[in-house]
């Protein structure tokens, strides 16, 4: 994803770099960037951005926006520093930023960008430990990023149909969906292992119901079969049984 680049700030200053000898630590170096103006200060951290080095860049920036809040970049400022967060690491800053440009800036040009990254930081944020370290997907982790993210680029196509990035947000709620009928699949099993069947079969019509363009809707159905077979509720089953040999006659669970 690439970061907006509408203010083409010529780099007119020294790098960070060349002030290493000069001064004994980061912060110092960039201080003393600070003090020569915001055009060279701007170019440094756009220097920083474009070498993917986010933490020096997120320095710089919020540097930046406490220095000159109000500067003629302020909020192009605030948009690089949204990304860098989000790339640096840091989703909790990134959507805090977000959320103050969108409070002060609810009619700006770029705010569907704004909402575009909050979906996206949310949708980092519902990465998990094991998932992100030892590539485990863990369907039944709790889906409440999931679902915000899902509300952020809802919002955002609500708002902005035509915005540039209204056909991404799409894409990625489809996904979300996804996401989001596994776990429900996930519960509706774990209620299976305890026996509470009734609980099962609700939440495979949920996945039913919420998300029929997913590819949970079979394994959903087949979760419904062997409820209502536990319940005896033949009436049910055989309707259930015959909506999975039409649309997935390959199911093991068909008798």
């Amino acid at each position: 994803m690439r970061f907006i680049n509408k203010t083409g700030i010529a780099v007119i200053s020294a790098s960070l770099l060349a002030l290493g000898g000069c001064t004994s630590s980061e912060d110092e170096q960039i201080q003393a960037v600070a003090n020569s103006g915001i055009q060279p200060l701007y170019a440094d951290a756009r220097d920083s951005m474009s070498v993917g080095n986010f933490a020096q860049a997120t320095q710089i920036l919020s540097l930046i926006d406490s220095k000159y809040p109000f500067g003629p970049h302020s909020h192009q400022v605030q948009l690089d520093l949204i990304y860098s967060y989000y790339k640096g690491g840091n989703p909790d800053q990134a959507i805090a930023t977000i959320d103050r440009f969108v409070r002060l800036n609810p009619n700006h040009a770029d705010v569907d960008y704004a909402y575009f990254m909050r979906g996206v930081t949310n949708m980092e944020l519902d990465n998990n430990l094991f998932q992100s370290l030892l590539g485990v997907d863990r369907d039944d982790r709790d889906p409440s990023k999931s679902k915000e993210a899902f509300e952020d680029f809802r919002r955002l196509i609500q708002k902005y149909p035509n915005s540039k990035y209204a056909a991404d947000a799409r894409e990625r709620m489809l996904h979300i969906k996804t996401r989001l009928a596994k776990y429900e699949i996930a519960v509706a099993r774990f209620y299976m292992r305890r026996q509470a069947y009734v609980a099962a079969a609700n939440r495979g019509r949920y996945v039913i119901e919420n998300f029929p363009d997913t590819s949970q809707v079979q394994q959903a159905l087949e979760v419904m079969v062997a409820s209502y077979d536990q319940l005896n509720l033949t009436e049910l089953k055989e309707n259930t049984m015959r909506t999975l040999r039409l649309n997935y006659p390959d199911s093991e669970f068909i008798e």
